[in-house]
């Protein structure tokens, strides 16, 4: 049966079939040949559906359309631009920091690409950056988004592996912070190398000021969200109902920007962004089934746990599988997929299911910038009209930072357990 199924999936994936179609049809196919109730397959993938943190996937992504259509991603950009003056390679670290900020408002990667990426990539070209420099590091900032909450990645994979949404949200937050650091040390090293340019940018501490106070609300964003994380008050769902509030009341009454037109084309994308994330989520669900009713899960443990008991050498075996998954599978398909049949394994063999969820979350978006599948990597190609080779390119420098992040987060496990054991005593 799982030798079917895998082959009906690859032969799909290769045609150049969408991913969720590869899942539910080969999926279907195993079904319909087996014997099994046709039935199965709404009933498995509606059952997919039925999960009260998924709710929360289409308020984050409506969020960050809202905040977006205000124009807050501007604001905020040039505010770091001003903070952190004229030092070489500026314009660089001010597009890393941006996507930190932006992150704790979008939770996704293809959602900061599309919100910052040409902003920040008009903004080092135009200071003399190359154009495979500034989209190399336009991609790898966006790693940073699906790591700190709020994280639709991290959301789905607690809704699989039946961990606390809440405190893996929070668990995020220590491993983001680090890449983001890794990410800044790479650029100061490579401004130092490379003599990159200066920003041009001259601002008073008046200017400054000015533009402080119009960017408050916008960083009360993410303090918003993560505040009511750590207060216990709000879960996942609830916090992305709250977040859409304040999008809409700041672009109304505040910015006064968000008009009716903004509005209904924030709709628009949020209805296409969760149609494709649901329809991937009921298929994968479909095809996750399937590989249970075969014992996949638990034949994959026994031989995981045969191999070694070892927390860390398991966590390093899952590393490699992992990047090897992300090359040729959507980030939420593989989610979907891969955790249910990973984690029982892991987690007997002693490694946290905090740390576990942050790992696999931070391999797969890596995947994101590796081909054949690589989604932001084709994301930034249309926005610069650039051959992917040329991103490709761009993009192999800020490798080091991101792997010596996963080798850091795999090895410590404190870096993902501590905050959350912190603040949810």
């Amino acid at each position: 049966m799982t030798a079917l199924l895998l082959t009906l999936f690859f032969v799909l994936l290769v045609a150049g079939a969408p991913v969720a179609v590869c899942l539910g049809l080969s999926a279907g196919t195993v079904i319909v040949t087996q014997g099994l109730p046709v039935s199965v397959l709404a009933q498995r993938g509606l059952n997919a559906l039925d999960s009260s943190p998924l709710i929360a996937v289409p308020l984050f992504i409506l969020a960050a359309a809202l905040l977006n259509a205000t124009g807050v991603t501007t604001h905020l950009f040039d505010l770091v631009r001003m903070v952190l003056g004229r030092i070489r390679g500026a314009v660089a670290q001010v597009s890393i920091l941006v996507s930190l900020i932006f992150s704790g408002i979008s939770g996704a990667a293809l959602a900061d690409i599309g919100a910052l990426g040409k902003i920040q990539i008009d903004q080092m070209t135009r200071q003399g950056y190359r154009p495979e420099f500034a989209a190399g590091l336009t991609v790898a900032a966006a790693t940073i988004g699906p790591i700190f909450p709020p994280s639709i990645p991290i959301i789905i994979y607690a809704s699989v592996a039946n961990v606390s949404a809440v405190q893996l949200l929070l668990a995020g937050i220590v491993p983001a912070l680090l890449l983001t650091l890794f990410l800044m040390i790479q650029v100061a090293i490579i401004a130092r190398v490379r003599s990159l340019p200066r920003d041009t940018i001259a601002a008073a501490p008046r200017d400054i000021a000015r533009k402080t106070v119009i960017s408050i609300p916008a960083l009360l964003a993410p303090v918003l969200l993560i505040g009511g994380l750590m207060s216990g008050y709000f879960g996942p769902t609830e916090v992305a109902g709250v977040t859409v509030a304040y999008a809409a009341f700041i672009g109304v009454f505040i910015y006064r920007s968000l008009t009716w037109r903004g509005l209904i084309e924030a709709l628009r994308d949020t209805t296409l962004a969760t149609a494709n994330i649901l329809f991937v989520v009921s298929t994968a669900a479909l095809f996750a089934w399937v590989l249970t009713l075969d014992q996949v899960p638990m034949k994959v443990s026994a031989l995981l746990l045969r191999l070694t008991e070892n927390p860390l050498i398991l966590l390093l075996l899952v590393n490699i599988l992992l990047l090897a998954v992300g090359m040729i599978l959507e980030s939420i398909a593989a989610i979907l997929i891969i955790a249910p049949i990973i984690a029982p394994a892991l987690t007997t063999a002693g490694v946290d299911p905090l740390q576990l969820g942050i790992v696999f979350v931070l391999n797969l978006m890596i995947g994101l910038l590796t081909p054949p599948v690589g989604m932001s990597l084709y994301m930034i190609t249309i926005i610069t009209k650039m051959p992917v080779t040329r991103v490709i390119a761009g993009v192999m420098p800020f490798f080091l930072p991101l792997l010596l992040s996963l080798l850091m987060v795999s090895a410590v496990p404190a870096l993902s357990t501590w905050l959350p054991a912190l603040l949810m005593k």
